[in-house]
């Protein structure tokens, strides 16, 4: 029987990844009403942080051997360049590897510099990781393919082994620099008519503007915010909804940051619902008081009348439900509870539901059809090549407008800013406005 001293590294990081893991689920079961909140809070985020970055070390394993390893055997290794290189290689996956443990002790008003530079080398290290599978499996099929029969000189092998590296890093320098420039940019505004069946003729256009998935935290901070509520001002809408993932971090620590919510000013009202972020900071509580503090309503499996400006007899019933994640980590009191939050909304009237996840409107429309909207957020469109084709793959509605049924429509949005990493790749951040139609 083989020993663990035996196995190789990356069975030994998959072996740690997995006793991490079953320490959560442990953590969640049997711990969660015996530990003190803020220890309890603090055990979850250090077991994802030491989860995600034993994942990570079967991948840097694998960088290493393709980037340095593979040229110490060579004639590369004699350069003088090869030093710095391989100095280069570690600190990049040094910087990788500690961006997930920057939500624990660098969060602040606005992101520091390590932080930006430990997500940025995150984002180049899952592209740069893609690469090296997608050439490495193009290798060995051409090899599969050219058979076996065909014996190349040892000079053309090693210089098509040293190209593959070359290439991938070559490509994820590249893609990284878009990306970099593409999140800086500010978040495009997208308007979108849909037509709400039972909405009253009174309340035909109002505007909705839609944000989803800020993520305050690391890597954006005040600044950013700030920049994001003069774009909704200028739209002047009726009503403003932030469906979940608004920050990564406890109310208190980043408090400073969030002030300029409190510049919102939609006649309507302006709305909150949670996301699975916001669940993952076991704060949630905190995060209502502040919220409401800058007069945001947050919409905890509960509804409210929108009335129409020119008629008291005319409304919707607009209702916000708790994001299913919370189901998942046990969070006391909260879960998705549909039949609280549309208590009192019938069909007669129009309903409007905002639910964070895609999964969560599947589920919603699955036990009430007879809702006319549902918004949502938290695929981010998957902001970043490659999870794009994950994030389409894992969720029931990708990105944008998607009509369901013969009165149903859902939207979800591709996020306002992004989670951690500082990068956009095939997707564009996102403010939505929403023209509401009366049939």
């Amino acid at each position: 029987m083989i020993s663990f001293k035996q196995l190789p590294l990356e069975a030994k990081a998959a072996v740690a990844a997995g006793v991490v893991f079953f320490s959560m689920m442990l953590s969640r079961s049997y711990l969660a009403e015996q530990l003190e909140f803020r220890m309890r809070r603090w055990l979850l985020r250090l077991q994802m942080a030491l989860f995600v970055n034993a994942l990570m070390l079967i991948g840097s394993l694998h960088v290493w051997r393709s980037t340095v390893t593979t040229f110490s055997r060579s004639s590369a290794a004699s350069s003088f360049c090869f030093m710095p290189w391989k100095i280069a290689v570690l600190m990049f996956l040094a910087l990788a590897h500690s961006s997930f443990f920057t939500l624990l002790f660098l969060v602040a008003e606005e992101p520091y510099f390590f932080s930006l530079a430990a997500y940025t080398c995150l984002g180049a290290y899952i592209i740069l990781i893609f690469f090296l599978f997608t050439l490495g499996s193009v290798e060995q099929a051409y090899k599969f393919l050219a058979g076996r029969g065909a014996k190349a000189g040892t000079g053309n092998k090693n210089s098509r082994t040293a190209m593959k590296p070359v290439l991938a890093v070559m490509l994820t320098v590249v893609l990284t620099v878009v990306g970099l420039l593409n999140a800086s940019q500010p978040p495009t505004v997208n308007s979108v008519e849909v037509p709400v069946h039972k909405l009253p003729s009174t309340m035909n256009n109002l505007k909705v503007v839609l944000l989803s998935d800020i993520h305050l935290g690391p890597t954006v901070g005040k600044t950013k915010l700030a920049m994001i509520v003069r774009m909704v001002k200028a739209l002047k809408p009726d009503i403003t909804v932030i469906v979940g993932d608004l920050t990564d971090s406890e109310a208190e620590i980043i408090r400073p940051a969030v002030e300029p919510l409190g510049e919102l000013n939609s006649p309507l009202g302006t709305y909150f619902v949670t996301g699975n972020h916001e669940y993952y900071t076991s704060d949630v509580s905190n995060w209502f008081e502040l919220l409401k503090s800058l007069n945001i309503r947050p919409l905890h499996n509960e509804n409210v009348k929108i009335v129409s400006p020119k008629s008291t007899d005319d409304w919707f019933c607009l209702a916000g439900v708790d994001d299913i994640e919370a189901d998942v980590l046990r969070y006391s009191g909260h879960g998705m509870d549909l039949k609280k939050a549309l208590r009192g909304c019938s069909s007669e009237n129009a309903i409007v539901l905002l639910a964070h996840q895609p999964v969560a409107a599947k589920w919603a429309l699955q036990e009430r059809p007879d809702i006319n909207l549902i918004l949502s957020g938290h695929t981010h469109g998957g902001q970043m090549f490659p999870l794009n084709v994950g994030a389409y793959f894992m969720n029931p509605f990708f990105v944008g407008l998607y009509k369901v049924g013969q009165n149903t429509f859902v939207y979800v949005s591709p996020g306002t800013m992004y989670f951690g990493i500082p990068m956009r790749l095939g997707s564009r951040a996102e403010i939505t406005e929403i023209i509401l139609r009366s049939p």
